[in-house]
């Protein structure tokens, strides 16, 4: 089944010709089937590039997916046009009458600040307490994943000495667990982070639970028993050349980034990028739809609990 966005957003066609399923509104509506709604919080600076990337995730799964695109009121963005923001994307005090099945919460480029210094902290704490009773499940990524942490649990962020960047081995530490159901004991995944959550901190709190590891990223995986809240500290949903451009934005900058690791053939540029998380990634985004989406949420969201 296809993922349902406008067919005016820039992200339709780049699917399109990737042969991933989309459809637009008017078509779906023509269709007997009650489509998931899906509430994308996108914090990135270009908008355009990460609501493709998780268009692309949501559209490989057999089921019908419509999407709402959201931004903070309090922020201007100054890397997406301002046209693109105004046609697209809604803000919280838009959406907060309806009900959604999932919300994504994506990264931001903030993770040096403390949270009371973001400039929408007090309104992404509001959208978060939203989700607990208008959302039956939350995909909180990177940044978002450590506010989320922080918010729900007080978990604290922990500065790195230097920026994690790169593709990572992970072994799945709870392969009961449905959201990596098909999961290969061991699996690649990107990160690229300045900071990161110690693991005393994430086993002290009862209601949360440890399914994805690496012994030199870290923490990747944690979900709640009941799958309503989950948190990944990678980037699954990053397209094969996201961490090049990343690297060379940031040399452009001057910032002397070290190259990512394990990402490049050898860890020689020269020999191309070994793309090798797609696979994994998909599967985790078509499981978090099926098990904790799918499956769990009412068929009228007015009865979500």
């Amino acid at each position: 089944m296809p993922v349902i966005i406008p067919k005016e957003l820039p992200a339709y066609k780049t699917l399109q010709d990737e042969n991933i399923f989309v459809m637009p509104h008017h078509r779906a509506i023509t269709q007997d089937i009650r489509p998931l709604d899906i509430l994308i919080v996108n914090l990135m600076p270009d908008k355009i590039v990460t609501e493709t990337q998780l268009a692309r995730m949501l559209g490989n799964s057999p089921l019908q997916v419509r999407l709402t695109l959201l931004r903070t009121g309090t922020h201007e963005s100054t890397h997406t046009a301002s046209e693109h923001i105004a046609a697209f994307y809604q803000t919280l005090d838009e959406v907060q009458r309806h009900r959604f099945d999932g919300m994504i919460v994506t990264g931001a480029p903030v993770e040096q600040l403390d949270y009371e210094q973001v400039d929408y902290w007090d309104e992404l704490r509001s959208l978060f307490d939203f989700s607990r009773k208008n959302v039956y499940s939350t995909l909180y990524l990177c940044w978002g994943a450590m506010a989320g942490l922080y918010h729900n649990y007080g978990i604290p962020k922990i500065m790195l000495p230097a920026k994690l960047s790169g593709v990572f081995e992970h072994k799945v530490v709870r392969p009961g667990n449905p959201l990596v159901r098909g999961f290969d004991e061991v699996f690649y995944a990107p990160h690229s982070r300045l900071a990161g959550i110690a693991r005393p901190d994430v086993d002290a709190v009862p209601q949360l639970r440890v399914l994805a590891e690496s012994e030199e990223a870290g923490l990747h995986l944690m979900s709640t028993d009941n799958g309503r809240e989950i948190y990944v500290m990678g980037h699954m949903e990053y397209d094969k050349e996201t961490l090049y451009n990343e690297y060379t934005r940031d040399k452009g900058a001057g910032l002397n980034p070290k190259l990512p690791r394990h990402y490049f053939v050898d860890d020689d540029p020269e020999k191309g990028i070994l793309f090798r998380w797609r696979s994994h990634a998909h599967l985790l985004f078509s499981n978090w739809l099926n098990y904790y989406v799918y499956q769990s949420t009412p068929f009228d969201l007015n009865e979500l609990s």
